[in-house]
């Protein structure tokens, strides 16, 4: 985390030294101790430029819808989630704090804010039994989509519905073993993994549980809106989800580590800086000093060596750090889990932060149906829309 002296806030804002201070007071700029000289105050940069951008952007109804497409400003209230000052925050608590002990239906009932424990029995579906995980999941959820719609039903209905179908998706995923064992005791059984390892697959899928309004959360949560089955809406996820800039970005990353297995750290970093394609598995826009899920996630195991030079090597280079991604695929190579392993665990721990969404987006039973701004040909007689 970056900060700057009152000098170089104002000199950033261009404001007056009270207006800083009263968005500090607003809590709009993070304020802390300098730790050279405790008589003077650090500001927050990353809230300095965001407060920054805001201004730049104008007050104009289509700048600032503009701005919320992508990394912008937020358009739905929510108590699930929020990433603030570098961290990830499940209903308040730091999700780094979570994970070191929480199992993933013990995210399930802080996100969901159920008042008792919940299990993810291993949920069978008329869905085939052959094929990818992937394939298999889709299916299990496909079948699972003509439930009852969402609107109308109490939260504990939903919340005991929510609670099948991730015990679904994990059968569907290879937790196939019998028994009430926690989800990643399920998954590693079926991974023919040890303690260690199990442990890891689950501080994993509690981190991947839920990420604010990401693209998968939005499309169950717009899903939600139209008061579609909650099997509908982890579909939707879960399609959401399969894209390469989202679940699927761990592909780019096997095929970037296999170029370093065959080469060097330097070479392959040195390739991407010149042909200034972006370097799959580090930096994340909503965590400019780290993706503190990935850190959390690298530093409770010893990550395979071609993986620790890559780290150090893109840092030095251009300031960025490992993201998720990286660290599941570094995970599943340390460890030997199948090819599939990195997507599956994405899948089945957000499968929580979707569902939670969903029932979120349900208690409000509100419609989400954004408007677009036109830019096509003009209209018959020459008009253009106002």
């Amino acid at each position: 985390m970056t900060w700057l002296t009152r000098d170089q806030a104002l000199k950033a804002l261009r404001v007056r030294p009270q207006t800083l201070y009263a968005y500090v007071s607003r809590g709009r700029i993070g304020m802390r101790p300098d730790p050279a000289d405790p008589r003077r105050s650090l500001y927050e940069a990353d809230d300095i430029a965001a407060l920054t951008r805001r201004r730049a952007r104008g007050k104009r109804p289509e700048a600032i819808a503009a701005s919320t497409i992508a990394w912008g400003e937020p358009i739905i209230t929510t108590t699930i989630s929020t990433i603030s000052r570098g961290g990830l925050f499940y209903r308040g608590r730091d999700v780094t704090e979570v994970a070191r002990k929480a199992t993933l239906e013990e995210a399930a009932q802080l996100l969901w804010d159920t008042s008792s424990a919940l299990q993810f029995k291993n949920g069978r579906s008329r869905a085939p039994t052959r094929g990818s995980a992937r394939a298999r999941a889709f299916g299990a959820l496909a079948a699972a989509a003509t439930g009852s719609p969402s609107f109308g039903r109490s939260p504990n209905v939903l919340h005991e519905e929510a609670a099948t179908l991730v015990g679904t998706l994990a059968h569907a995923l290879g937790a196939e073993s019998p028994g009430d064992a926690a989800v990643h005791v399920r998954l590693a059984a079926a991974w023919k993994q040890g303690a260690a390892a199990t442990d890891l697959i689950r501080r994993s899928l509690v981190l991947l549980a839920d990420q604010e309004l990401n693209s998968s959360s939005f499309a169950a949560r717009v899903t939600a809106s139209t008061g579609a089955s909650l099997g509908a809406c982890v579909l939707s996820g879960l399609a959401t989800l399969s894209g390469p800039l989202h679940g699927d970005a761990t592909i780019a990353i096997r095929a970037l580590m296999d170029q370093v297995v065959r080469s060097k750290a330097d070479d392959v970093v040195g390739r991407h800086l010149a042909s200034g394609v972006t370097i799959p598995g580090f930096g994340h826009p909503l965590y400019p000093n780290g993706d503190p899920r990935a850190s959390a996630l690298l530093s409770a195991f010893d990550p395979p060596k071609p993986f620790r030079q890559m780290a150090t090597k893109v840092q030095s280079e251009t300031g960025q750090r490992p993201n998720l991604d990286f660290a599941l695929v570094a995970l599943a190579e340390r460890f030997a889990l199948p090819d599939e392993a990195p997507f599956s665990l994405f899948a089945l721990g957000r499968s929580v932060g979707w569902l939670a969404h969903a029932i979120e987006q349900a208690t409000v039973g509100q419609l989400i149906r954004p408007r677009a701004r036109y830019a096509g040909p003009p209209l018959d007689g020459g008009a253009r829309p106002s």
